[in-house]
């Protein structure tokens, strides 16, 4: 079963919820404190890595290993990165990210360990790519999720997702609309919101939208059945 962080942003205080509920799924997993990086774009000065590897730290874990897509890479740099306690993918372009992700191959190989219950965490559009699609992110570029070609993602999740909700007004009116061009349902999150996926069980952490055909409720609201397989299985 999935095991998986999905965080708006990793900026504001708020996050401390998710940071505990994160730090509780290790533990529950048993697993060590070593993390693997994937950026969502090149990072030649590692700026972002570093930045995140100081916000873990003060989790008590070790952002150790950087796996840059485009990096000329071997088995055993790949085993390396699949050798994690926990991965996290960046935020960032949420296109040019799955486009990377692609280029190099890597979605089938992430999905997999992430089935075979490897922790994945995710931020922002690190968190975009856990759900069948990336339609959501077209929002951010003034345009309609519908209208997205190859917006295929890792499929992890029943669910899209839409991060950053309350940094525009307009973003509400606009998933509900879409909300009617999708038989998916819509979990939308407002910065320092989050979930948390342990054994396949879903846990919405401050206060998730949940938006479904043209209506919106509180995700705690929705009686979620556990994940336990992909959803192309």
């Amino acid at each position: 079963m999935v095991n998986l962080a999905l965080y708006s942003d990793q900026v504001i205080p708020q996050n401390a919820a998710v940071d505990a509920r994160l730090m509780d799924l290790m533990k529950t997993q048993g697993v060590g404190t070593r993390l693997g990086y994937i950026p969502s774009g090149p990072e030649p000065d590692r700026y972002f890595f570093n930045d995140r590897k100081r916000y873990y730290a003060r989790l008590g874990l070790d952002l150790a290993l950087y796996h840059d897509l485009d990096g000329p890479h071997g088995s055993a740099e790949t085993a390396a990165l699949f050798g994690c306690d926990a991965i996290h993918l960046s935020g960032g372009d949420t296109s040019a990210f799955l486009g990377r992700m692609k280029r190099h191959a890597m979605l089938a190989p992430l999905r997999d360990w992430a089935m075979k219950g490897g922790i994945l965490i995710g931020t922002s559009a690190g968190a975009i790519l856990m759900t069948p699609t990336i339609a959501t992110d077209a929002l951010f570029a003034g345009r309609k999720p519908e209208e997205m070609a190859d917006g295929d993602a890792l499929d992890l999740l029943p669910f899209e997702f839409f991060p950053h909700l309350n940094d525009d007004a307009a973003y509400l009116p606009q998933l509900v609309r879409y909300s009617r061009h999708t038989a998916r349902p819509i979990v939308a999150c407002n910065d320092g919101d989050g979930i948390v996926v342990s054994n396949g069980v879903v846990e919405w952490i401050g206060s998730p939208l949940w938006i479904s055909d043209g209506v919106v409720e509180h995700a705690a609201q929705i009686a979620f059945p556990a994940i336990s397989s992909g959803m192309r299985d």
